[in-house]
């Protein structure tokens, strides 16, 4: 007679999912990670499919993507989570070998507050996230990382992306930082406006910034180009100190894709009639600074210079700031007479206006009638649209074109280090290159009135093509990566995946890296202020599309907009 078999043991109790707030012990089915105590024993431990969330703050990097040859942030990331001990020497270099994948795809100079990643990694032992933050620059930081599924990507699975822009107030005000062409054309009327001294491009073409279109030098300004010396253009801030450098050792500008990126600005000499329009600079001094060693105010707030730097003045209806200027003047008895022609020329304007003080600061606010008139048109991205028009390489009748903007606000107002900025906030199913910065860019021009409202008519058409601004990437950043269907779909099983659990070391990033590093860029280099000078129909001939097309152009779109259904567009991207 066979004897009776053993009876079974039970089964083993099922281990929970791990996260980065508790860490079971290893499984013994994989080769030690690389930065473990060489002194003891050498254990074996399993790679785990985890997402991490991180924040970042863009400044001196090319972006999120890693790309050959430039720094990014996927780049030192990946060489991290290697000296950490996450990927072996095998898989260095090669992040398809453990699946790696990121939430968003950020320009470059644009920051995150809640980035996210996902991929296999070893993460055991336990502080995994403090190895990984010991090999990181202190603008990455990683706040923790929590077990998901096999499946996950972080790039499929997050359904919702919400960008914040913080724009200036004042970038909403048509008469602050005026182009020539609006100076011009208000000449003795009841809103004059004054001309903007600190700002040496004062709408002229600053190459990759315009797109496609713009002005090239006309027959006069070529004659400028043989007026002999060199010409000085001012590298400034909205509300800080400017310097005055030669423009032959300028070579850069600011693009449409990179911007400042934390490097500053640099104003070309030449191309594209770059040069011409310096030269016309320095010959009739409508756009120069006077170089005085004395202590200037900007918005009427001292500012130390040295004999180097530039006097600058915030140019406004009827408020020039002068006073420094005056004392400096007088305590070198020297006065240049294009500049004193033009504070002269600037202070009657004052005047005229009824303004008597000249250290009077702008008293454009965010009212409630500005608030309902900008939030009426950021509606207009609302929806599922072709954007076409609002990024770069991608044509209209490509399905990828079309995204679905959930929301697009600006209620909030929040104040960096003495600049008022307007909180815009959208969330979207995903987003192109690009196309967040140009939405502000021509929402900002409509609300300048240097494009007309009934532009967004025809902007989403798939036969009409617009060359429309892009604004500065400094004031952009990623806020928030959402998963709400992973998250309701595993409740269960896995944690979710969600900046909820480090809200405040989010916070806390954004105070310390993001928000100082936006407000620098806006006194120092005035990115949004020289921005602002080049919308004017010379570089965006488009801005009078509607004047030309007429009311067809309306009736197209209103057809256009029937035919398709308003449905979320089923495109994953970034």
């Amino acid at each position: 007679m066979a004897a009776a078999s053993p009876p079974p043991s039970p089964p083993h109790p099922k281990r929970p999912k791990m996260s980065s707030s508790s860490d079971p012990e290893p499984e013994p089915t994989s080769l030690s990670a690389a930065g473990a105590d060489p002194e003891q024993p050498r254990r074996r431990y399993k790679r785990r499919k985890v997402a991490i969330i991180l924040a970042y703050c863009g400044a001196g990097y090319q972006g999120m993507q890693k790309n050959p040859g430039a720094r990014t942030i996927e780049g030192d990331l990946e060489e991290a989570l290697y000296q950490a001990g996450a990927v072996p020497e095998a898989d260095r270099a090669a992040p398809g070998r453990y699946e790696w994948a990121r939430a968003a795809r950020t320009d470059k100079g644009v920051s995150a507050a809640a980035q996210v990643v996902s991929g296999r990694f070893y993460v055991d032992p336990p502080g995994f996230i403090d190895r990984l933050n010991a090999k990181l620059a202190p603008q990455i930081r990683a706040f923790g990382y929590v077990r998901v599924t096999n499946s996950f990507s972080a790039k499929k699975f997050c359904d919702r992306r919400r960008y914040v822009y913080l724009l200036p107030v004042l970038a909403l005000d048509p008469s602050a930082h005026p182009d020539r062409e609006a100076v011009k054309a208000s000449a003795g009327s009841e809103n004059q406006l004054a001309k903007c001294v600190e700002c040496s491009e004062r709408g002229r073409k600053v190459p990759d910034i315009m797109g496609r279109e713009g002005k090239l030098p006309d027959s006069e300004e070529e004659k400028v180009l043989d007026t002999p010396g060199e010409e000085t253009v001012a590298v400034h801030g909205e509300l800080g100190d400017a310097k005055s450098v030669p423009a032959s050792s300028v070579t850069e500008a600011c693009d449409s894709e990179t911007g400042l990126g934390g490097d500053g600005i640099a104003i070309p000499s030449s191309g594209n009639g770059t040069k011409a329009q310096n030269a016309e600079l320095g010959s009739n001094g409508a756009g120069k600074c006077d170089i005085e060693p004395a202590v200037g105010a900007c918005h009427s707030e001292a500012v130390p210079a040295s004999a180097s730097e530039t006097i600058c003045s915030d140019s406004t209806v009827g408020s020039v700031d002068v006073v420094a200027s005056v004392v400096a003047e007088k305590e070198n008895n020297f006065v240049p007479a294009d500049s004193e022609k033009e504070r002269m020329q600037a202070t009657n304007i004052q005047k005229e206006n009824g303004d008597e003080s000249p250290l009077l600061k702008n008293t454009f606010t965010y009212t409630d009638e500005i608030k309902e008139k900008f939030n009426r048109i950021l509606k207009h991205y609302v929806g599922t649209r072709n954007f076409h028009n609002f990024t770069t390489r991608t044509k209209a009748e490509d399905p990828a074109a079309k995204r679905y903007i959930i929301s697009f606000t600006a209620n909030s107002v929040v104040s960096l280090d003495g600049i008022d900025f307007v909180r815009c906030e959208v969330v979207g199913q995903s987003f192109m290159l690009h196309q967040i910065r140009k939405m502000v860019g021509l929402a900002v021009a409509v609300m300048r009135n240097c494009a007309p409202e009934s532009i967004y008519d025809v902007a989403f058409r798939k036969d009409i093509r617009l060359n429309v601004p892009t604004a500065p990437e400094v004031g952009l950043h990623l806020d928030e990566c959402m998963f709400t269907s992973y998250n309701s779909k595993w409740m269960d099983t896995h944690e979710a995946v969600s900046i909820e659990p480090y809200a405040e070391e989010a916070e806390e990033f954004k105070i310390k890296y993001i928000f100082p590093h936006i407000a620098a860029m806006e006194h120092k280099e005035g990115a949004v202020a020289l921005w602002l000078h080049s919308l004017n129909s010379r570089n965006y001939p488009d801005f009078r599309y509607m004047e030309t097309a007429g009311s067809e152009a309306k009736v197209g779109a209103e057809v256009e907009n029937m035919e398709e259904a308003q449905m979320p567009s089923n495109n994953i991207s970034e």
